[in-house]
């Protein structure tokens, strides 16, 4: 499994802790017995720990940058994907630009044909009101 598999399956089970509501130890049960991330298991689960960790403060820079558009009006997946990358950002050693292509990326392939351009802009206000460094990863 690549970095942009196992960011996918990040989202997919931060989707699944959303919707379902489950113990995110039973979610990472069922994943791993249908999946081997081999050595992107450390990200996979870091990410999703740390975005689930941080979640109330992630969903404020989410909402703020929504543009009266609630969270929950949001397509849950559009949601799980802003999660990941805005974690992935401020707390991952992931580069800003590429935490970004690889949310529109995800959106065109698991979310609506509007899905993209609403998280690329979603995230570029957030990156320029941060002043993260495009390109950069974050140092926090």
């Amino acid at each position: 499994m690549n970095r942009t598999e196992a960011r996918e399956w990040v989202v997919k089970i931060l989707y699944q802790y959303d919707v379902s509501k489950l113990p995110i130890e039973k979610i990472f049960e069922h994943f791993y017995e249908e999946n081997d991330p081999g050595a992107q298991r450390d990200y996979i689960e870091e990410t999703v720990r740390g975005a689930i960790s941080h979640l109330e403060e992630i969903d404020r820079e989410i909402e703020k940058y929504s543009k009266d558009w609630p969270l929950y009006r949001m397509p849950k997946i559009d949601l799980a994907i802003l999660r990941c990358s805005i974690y992935e950002m401020l707390y991952g050693n992931i580069p800003v630009s590429v935490s970004i292509n690889e949310a529109v990326e995800i959106a065109k392939k698991y979310s609506t044909d509007d899905s993209p351009s609403f998280i690329n802009g979603l995230l570029g206000a957030f990156v320029r009101e941060k002043r993260l460094e495009e390109g950069e990863a974050n140092d926090n």
